[in-house]
This record gives structure tokens, sequence and C-alpha cells, in this order.
């Protein structure tokens, strides 16, 4: 699984400490790291239908999870 995401944003540190403390392997990729992070990220946000409603909400849409399967979702069961 790949993570969109960024240590400014609350949900996406809650997040990571979560698939941490389960062990739940994860790459991620901090949009707020570099200038090519963020837009590999907002390519992929203007591009899926997964981030319609954060958009229509005037969120940025993170963290985004990335699953192995290719699948996206802004919220994971974990």
């Amino acid at each position: 699984m790949k993570i969109y995401g960024t240590d400014l944003c609350p949900d996406c540190v809650e997040a990571k400490r979560k698939l941490d403390e389960k062990n739940i392997p994860y790459d991620y990729v901090d949009i707020t790291a570099s200038i090519g992070n963020l837009k590999a990220f907002m390519k992929m946000r203007d591009e899926e239908p997964a981030f319609d409603e954060a958009k229509k909400a005037g969120a940025v849409g993170v963290p985004a999870f990335v699953l192995d399967d290719g699948d996206i979702c802004l919220e994971l069961e974990i």
C-alpha cells in the first residue's frame, strides 16, 4: 500500500500511527516534502473519481491510500 499525505495533517499522522501499531507495511509519500511528490499527488487527485467528494468539500484529500490492487480510498478501516 502507498499513502499520500503530509505530517502537517493530523489525520495522516494518526493513520501512520495506526498502521505502524499493527505492523502493516506501507510506502509513505509526503506531498509537502518535494514539488515532485506534490505534482504526483495533484495529478492523481485531478484524475481519480475517488477524490470527487473531497474536492467538492474543499478538502485536500489526504491521507489517500493506494491499495496493492490499485484501488484508491480516502478512509481505511484499520
